[in-house]
């Protein structure tokens, strides 16, 4: 996709659309925006190819040496392949799911990601996430918000995240065995701080 051209996000098609548009079709756009561009990652280098990925399911990104939050697909920075690098990544409300997350295995710099109220967010994203490779080596801070479909399965997978210093929960209804949970993940990573905000 070029650089230049205007493209519509998750966030700026909910406001074109009409209320009552079907659940269908929003499944399949945000699928559509989860779709994997390898010829784009080549193109433009991992770190580019997933600010384009995460703004346009209207995530956040916010680059190393920068205090601000990218949030405009079209504002994307733009200069030398590799110059910009993903430092943290802020996906509240928006569409990122499973499909998409090929886009993470290139990120070298990421130490902190912020998951709330992700619809998508499930079990096997947390799986993905604690099995990418350069995320075990750099991911410091995860906190995981009120995302329905994330159960105890799910934040035990984690494990992985070796260099993982700081984990939040909160509002995860389907943790259902927080202390069991908790325990399993502390004996893994004894170095964790562990923050739960859990019924």
């Amino acid at each position: 996709m070029p650089v230049g051209r205007a493209v519509p996000t998750a966030r700026s098609l909910g406001k074109v659309l009409a209320p009552g548009a079907s659940r269908h079709f929003w499944g399949w756009l945000n699928a559509v925006f989860n779709k994997v561009d390898y010829e784009r990652i080549q193109a433009v280098g991992p770190d580019r190819a997933a600010s384009e990925w995460l703004l346009r399911c209207g995530a956040l990104v916010r680059y190393q040496g920068s205090e601000k939050w990218q949030q405009d697909y079209n504002g994307l920075p733009t200069g030398p392949l590799g110059k910009y690098k993903i430092e943290a990544i802020n996906a509240t409300e928006s569409c990122i799911m499973y499909r998409g997350f090929d886009y993470l295995d290139g990120l070298e710099h990421v130490s902190e990601i912020k998951l709330q109220k992700c619809i998508y967010i499930q079990d096997e994203c947390l799986k993905r996430l604690s099995e990418t490779k350069n995320l075990q080596k750099s991911l410091l801070q995860l906190k995981i918000i009120s995302c329905g479909n994330v159960t105890d399965k799910g934040i035990i997978a984690l494990h992985k995240l070796t260099n993982l210093e700081y984990l939040y929960l909160s509002d995860l209804p389907g943790i259902r065995q927080k202390e069991t949970t908790a325990r399993v993940l502390q004996q893994a990573l004894p170095n964790l701080e562990l923050e739960l905000d859990l019924e």
